[in-house]
């Protein structure tokens, strides 16, 4: 698989999401999908201290056992508090509780998950700073900021400075290019790290006109916590989107998800695209999914699709 770079960091262009790690999978089912992500070329694990309630980071260190060392782990704090999130002493907490949990002496790659609106960017960098200054973390990054907020972290960087951006992007959800945010990035020279880049199973192809799958998250069978996700998504204007993309796709010898994928690594500081799995055959499809390299007249084209996109 290719790599791409953030900061010090060489990663995979997928990476795998393990937000579905001890919510909608179990520990086994977790060790299979980590499996499945090594022997796909897969070099970069991303999962977050609330993810699972914690057992997404136990999962994973536990599946990567050995093998620690051969790859890349990313997770996050401060999602869970309204205020305080990247106060320094919070910052240090976390981290110490997610490298406990991970089994592991060092994160790769340490995400502030919200801004926190109550403590001044410059004395979370500082944490973060001495964090990595003491070989705990190697980089760190932030995640769902504005391009004022990122660029108000880079005016207080002093040498120490977020390597990455992790928002929400995808064919469906295009504000990063529509708020500034992803041309902030790369006036900056912040990688950019998509989430939701399937827009929960919408760009997978299992959605069709008429043909939503029974127990699919967007069925309304899956929990309360897909409860609306359908309604919302499974419009008819979103759905004839789709058709079309699944068309332009095929018509080309590919697939909605490779189109899905390989769009987003078309976009500029994009370094690696996450992507959640429940079961190795999807790893394996996503895995594969970044080896189409779209043309400029193909970027056009889909933009012409996609004009009216706008998902909630």
């Amino acid at each position: 698989m290719n790599t791409r770079s953030i900061g010090s960091l060489s990663v995979s262009t997928i990476g795998l999401g393990c937000n579905n790690f001890g919510w909608h999978i179990d520990a086994d089912q977790s060790q299979a999908v980590v499996d499945a992500a090594i022997d796909a070329g897969i070099t970069l694990f991303d999962t977050a201290d609330v993810y699972g309630e914690g057992e997404s980071e136990r999962f994973l260190g536990k599946a990567l056992g050995s093998r620690r060392g051969d790859v890349l782990i990313a997770s996050k704090l401060g999602y869970d508090k309204d205020e305080g999130g990247g106060d320094p002493a919070y910052v240090r907490q976390a981290a110490e509780a997610s490298l406990k949990r991970l089994g592991t002496d060092v994160i790769d790659l340490y995400y502030l998950h919200k801004p926190d609106p109550a403590t001044p960017i410059a004395e979370t960098i500082g944490a973060l700073a001495e964090l990595k200054a003491e070989g705990k973390i190697r980089e760190f990054a932030a995640s769902n900021f504005d391009a004022g907020q990122l660029r108000a972290a880079e005016a207080e960087a002093e040498g120490a400075r977020f390597q990455a951006l992790q928002n929400e992007f995808s064919l469906l959800h295009r504000d990063p290019i529509a708020n500034g945010v992803l041309e902030t990035a790369r006036e900056l020279e912040v990688a950019f790290v998509p989430y939701f880049p399937l827009k929960s199973g919408l760009l997978t192809g299992k959605y069709r006109r008429g043909d939503v799958p029974e127990g699919s998250r967007l069925s309304g069978q899956e929990g309360s916590h897909f409860k609306g996700m359908g309604e919302r998504l499974l419009t008819e204007e979103n759905l004839d989107i789709v058709e079309q993309l699944i068309a332009f796709s095929e018509s080309r010898g590919h697939t909605i998800l490779e189109l899905a994928f390989s769009w987003l690594l078309a976009h500029e500081p994009v370094a690696s695209v996450i992507a959640g799995a429940t079961k190795p055959s999807q790893i394996e499809s996503n895995a594969k999914a970044a080896e189409w390299t779209l043309t400029a007249d193909d970027l056009a084209e889909i933009d012409r699709i996609t004009q009216a996109a706008e998902v909630a």
